[in-house]
């Protein structure tokens, strides 16, 4: 009971002790404002993203993470039975193979368009 009578008012006063150090004593309109420099922009400042490069990014990351997920099969191959690791290898590697044919059929894998 004292224990967590003492953890609580260290808690309290950790919290209380943050508060006050952390408020602001100088409300000032200009520090509080967004920086602009003045001058107007040469070209528009609204460029358009990329898609082809968001495509690629996110196949990167899906072909990514499946790769750390067949990571893992190879140390269990020895403590699992052969045919049920076959299989589940080849469906998941179908999966993959599937997935890179279409995105390659959607030509989404072209860099030069």
């Amino acid at each position: 009971m004292i224990m967590s009578m003492t953890t609580l008012i260290i808690t309290n006063l950790m919290m209380l002790l943050n508060m006050i150090l952390s408020k602001k004593t100088i409300m000032d309109r200009e520090k509080s404002s967004p920086f602009e420099c003045g001058f107007d922009p040469k070209s528009s400042s609204r460029i358009p993203f990329s898609l082809k490069f968001f495509l690629i990014a996110v196949i990167f990351l899906i072909f990514d993470i499946e790769i750390a997920l067949l990571l893992p099969t190879m140390p269990t191959m020895m403590l699992s039975n052969m045919n049920q690791w076959m299989m589940t290898s080849i469906i998941f590697i179908m999966i993959l193979i599937t997935g890179l044919y279409h995105e390659w059929n959607q030509g989404a894998l072209n860099w030069t368009k």
